[in-house]
């Protein structure tokens, strides 16, 4: 069932979900920036061994939840999800009490 709205309600998801790709670019804007220093201190100081990988492998898994999580890519934990989650809870609640 959709619920109505007010424009004021609208207005303040539209300012949230702005912050939100807002802050997803930041974090890849940061990502961006300091990646290319960590490899150079990688080279300068250990070029045996490229540990710089993991830190690009593990930052970059979580640049892609992020950007998944804000774009509402994924196929579960969006808001879809939540509302049937929500409506199954509240479905065990009501049989529980019934059989109380």
């Amino acid at each position: 069932m959709e619920r109505d709205f007010t424009e004021a309600e609208r207005y303040y998801d539209a300012q949230k979900r702005v912050k939100e790709i807002r802050e997803f670019y930041e974090h890849l804007t940061v990502y961006v920036l300091v990646n290319p220093i960590v490899v150079v201190v990688n080279l300068m100081t250990s070029p045996g061994y490229l540990w710089f990988l993991w830190c690009l492998m593990g930052w970059g898994m979580a640049i892609i939840l992020h950007g998944l999580k804000v774009f509402s890519l994924p196929p579960f934990f969006n808001k879809k999800w939540e509302e049937r989650k929500i409506k199954e809870i509240l479905e065990k609640e009501n049989n529980r009490k019934t059989w109380e």
